[in-house]
């Protein structure tokens, strides 16, 4: 009996947050933004690829925002307001992955009606965020050559319901000793809907490509 009242609720928890989540997803349509759920571990260069995107869209008049995600500490959130637009920061405490209800209160506390595009950068983490849709438009999953070349087969659920992946770092591929065409494999094999995208974010390679998958 204690199984079945615990899977139970468990299906309520995600009805719920699937109901919050489309709600988001309504109030940023009438305000004719687009979002994008950054997933990914930590390292894996998440930060570092919103801040060139919101540079890129500064460059063609676009206005951008951000939410923060960590479980605690606000490091992000700062690399974010330095770029000139308004950011939010969600410290999740224990749980390791945003949900729909903190994105909801977030959103609250942003000038919806100046905002053309809003990135949101969960906690890093490749299991806990799957299950939990925030309202975005699209999901980007990020993971570095310094984690492995056997992270897709380790973490398929994530890869398999991302819109797109992006395999970064590529650049430290030959002194990692890692084959990033054995990650690209896998992700397609895991994903053939997705777009796939070889990036190394600090010299900007891939950049156009993401720009191109995002539609910005």
């Amino acid at each position: 009996m204690h199984k079945v009242v615990t899977v139970d609720l468990e299906k309520d928890i995600l009805a719920e947050n699937r109901r919050i989540a489309n709600d988001n997803r309504r109030r940023l349509e009438e305000h004719g933004i687009t979002a994008f759920d950054f997933l990914g571990a930590i390292g894996s260069g998440k930060t570092l690829i919103i801040e060139n995107l919101v540079d890129i869209l500064k460059a063609k008049g676009k206005r951008s925002a951000a939410i923060a995600g960590d479980v605690s500490g606000d490091d992000d959130y700062q690399r974010f307001v330095k770029h000139g637009i308004p950011a939010e920061n969600i410290n999740t405490g224990k749980e390791c992955h945003l949900d729909a209800h903190l994105v909801d209160h977030a959103l609250e506390e942003l000038p919806l009606a100046d905002i053309d595009y809003l990135f949101i950068e969960n906690v890093g983490n490749l299991v806990c965020p799957v299950d939990f849709p925030v309202g975005s438009h699209k999901r980007v999953v990020v993971i570095s050559v310094t984690e492995g070349d056997d992270m897709v087969r380790k973490h398929p659920p994530i890869f398999a319901f991302s819109d797109v992946i992006i395999i970064n770092k590529i650049d430290l591929a030959e002194a990692m000793d890692v084959d990033p065409k054995i990650l690209e494999r896998d992700a397609r094999r895991t994903n053939p809907g997705a777009k796939v995208i070889m990036m190394d974010a600090r010299h900007g390679k891939g950049m156009d490509e993401l720009v191109e998958a995002l539609g910005l």
